[in-house]
């Protein structure tokens, strides 16, 4: 349900704030007021496309923002929400959009940045708009296949469905990726024997190449290393060198702390650089002692780094992605060894899924067809109430081409549907989206929606056109049947027909002004006398003559 509208500098709209009421609401308004302006807005916020000429004159970017309540049979489009890790606030979710000069759009639902197709699929399960506008579900045969499953309670079973087809997918897949022939399934077991085995019998061990090339770092400079350690055992050692003058020094600072206690703090810090000094310069003796200078260690460890070179050429590049190889490729090998018994498994999986798939299926189809017959009927009982009496409805179901071995499917089941209509007597059944007018495809779904009532999620829906060359009696019938049908959903009209407002639980006028030399559009509520006042109006275009406004009064007090 959408509960406001917010909409700034859109096409000739400044700036309109709307609450939005459950229940049966109609937008009026003189020609040309404006009313298909707002409802283009609202088409934009649910995911419309726009360019950059239905931003308002002299402006840099349209705004239009909205609140949608979600209740708890909204499933689809919670389940959505949570798949994109979008949290509902109160049962509810806001919508924005700008549209600015360059033709950019940003949209967001919450506070998060989504894309134009991801809005328009969102709101597909919240809105149905009928008109001239996008959100038609009419004109998506796809859509087709989810009504006729919503009228026979097959939404389940279609999602079982779903779930084997998928099921079914990925064991195939496995299947192929062990369907080698006997030769390429040697070949692979032989290559991938000789990586594991080359790998193995290397022995790597995951830093042994950073060590090595320190030690080689090492042996290759080692005149140099020793030669720059024996400097500096020098300097720190010898007779006139640093720790013999750090001895004098501490034994001078020792002597001067006995004399004078203020200097034993010095004293304590001359004597833990004296002795840390002199650690140093035992390490670095000890150091040079050690450094051995052994050519044949250098042979190997070029040689092993020129081996472990060749190595990450083959399966790197680096030395974690050498073992990660072989241990895939153990992984495999088990795999290839175990694939005829893996296949067998897997050959009976699939024909498992395949069963029943086909049971489920059939049984889908079954139901489908019954249904089918019975929708007809009821759409084509109220299509006569809506001035079609002659209009033929008709739902084709194809069941899709296999063989006389292999049944064909989709991930929805076996069939492809699509509505069919001959609006006048005589004429074939062609597609509805091809054939139906803007009026007869609002009045087709209003029919649909009122059969459909009960069972679909979604839960407002937004007529334009609906009044298209229809009036008395066919209006007043059209009239009944949008009030009916906003008992159980929320309903939002544009018409010129009065009979059709006085149906509505709330108005809403549309109107055209000139402000500082500008057309602007305003949108505001009716109540009380100034209701009486739009139905006058809309009745003989004159809102205040007495007969007018007791006709108004008089109609308002009948059908409220």
């Amino acid at each position: 349900m959408i509960e406001d509208l917010s909409v700034r500098d859109f096409a000739l709209i400044d700036s309109v704030s709307l609450d939005i009421e459950n229940g049966f609401t109609v937008l009026s308004g003189e020609t040309g007021a404006g009313k298909s302006i707002l409802i283009g807005s609202l088409s934009f916020l649910l995911g419309g496309k726009a360019t950059a000429d239905s931003i308002r004159t002299g402006c840099d970017e349209a705004r239009v923002s909205g609140t949608v309540y979600l209740p708890e049979s909204a499933k689809s489009a919670r389940e959505w929400l949570a798949d994109k890790n979008i949290q509902l606030e109160d049962n509810r979710v806001i919508l924005r959009r700008s549209l600015r000069q360059s033709g950019k759009t940003q949209t967001w639902i919450q506070d998060a940045l989504v894309t134009r197709q991801e809005l328009a699929d969102f709101t597909s399960f919240l809105v149905d708009m009928h008109g001239q506008h996008d959100h038609q579900s009419l004109l998506r045969v796809d859509q087709h296949r989810r009504f006729l499953d919503v009228f026979a309670g097959l939404e389940e079973d279609v999602r079982d469905f779903t779930r084997l087809y998928a099921e079914l997918a990925l064991n195939r897949k496995k299947k192929d990726e062990l369907s080698l022939s006997a030769k390429e399934r040697s070949d692979r077991m032989e290559l991938l024997s000789f990586a594991v085995s080359e790998i193995d019998s290397a022995s790597i061990s995951e830093n042994e190449e950073v060590e090595l090339e320190s030690e080689e770092q090492r042996l290759r400079q080692f005149e140099k290393l020793y030669s720059l350690s024996d400097q500096i055992t020098s300097l720190l050692s010898k007779d006139e060198g640093i720790v013999p003058s750090l001895k004098k020094v501490k034994n001078l600072t020792d002597s001067s702390s006995i004399i004078d206690s203020s200097l034993s703090q010095i004293d304590a810090r001359v004597q833990n650089v004296f002795y840390e000094i002199e650690d140093i310069s035992e390490s670095f003796r000890q150091y040079s002692e050690s450094l051995i200078y052994d050519p044949a260690r250098l042979d190997y460890i070029e040689e092993r780094l020129s081996d472990l070179f060749k190595l990450k050429k083959k399966y790197g590049p680096t030395i974690s992605d050498v073992l990660a190889y072989s241990k895939e490729a153990k992984n495999e090998l088990q795999a290839l060894e175990n694939s005829d018994e893996d296949r067998a498994q897997l050959d009976a999986t699939i024909a498992e899924i395949e069963k029943e798939l086909f049971r489920l299926g059939k049984a889908i189809s079954k139901r489908r067809k019954e249904s089918a017959l019975i929708l007809q009927t009821k759409v084509e009982e109220i299509l006569r109430t809506l001035g079609m009496p002659g209009t033929l409805f008709h739902v084709s179901i194809q069941e899709r081409e296999g063989s006389d071995t292999i049944q064909m499917c989709g991930p929805w089941g076996f069939d492809d549907i699509e509505f069919q209509i001959a609006p006048n007597q005589g004429e074939p059944l062609r597609p509805l989206a091809k054939i139906a007018s803007g009026g007869e495809l609002s009045r087709i779904m209003l029919a649909l929606k009122t059969v459909l009532a009960d069972a679909d999620e979604t839960d407002t829906l937004i007529f334009d056109e609906i009044d298209t060359g229809i009036g008395g009696e066919i209006a007043l019938a059209v009239g009944g049947h949008l009030r009916d049908l906003s008992k159980r959903k929320q309903v939002l009209c544009i018409t010129h027909l009065a009979s059709i407002a006085v149906r509505a639980d709330n108005q809403i006028k549309i109107e055209k002004n000139i402000a500082d030399g500008k057309t602007i559009t305003r949108a505001s509520a009716v109540v009380g006398d100034k209701r009486i006042e739009e139905i006058a109006r809309m009745l003989s275009g004159d809102g205040y003559s007495e007969a007018s406004l007791q006709h108004a009064t008089e109609l308002l007090n009948k059908y409220r």
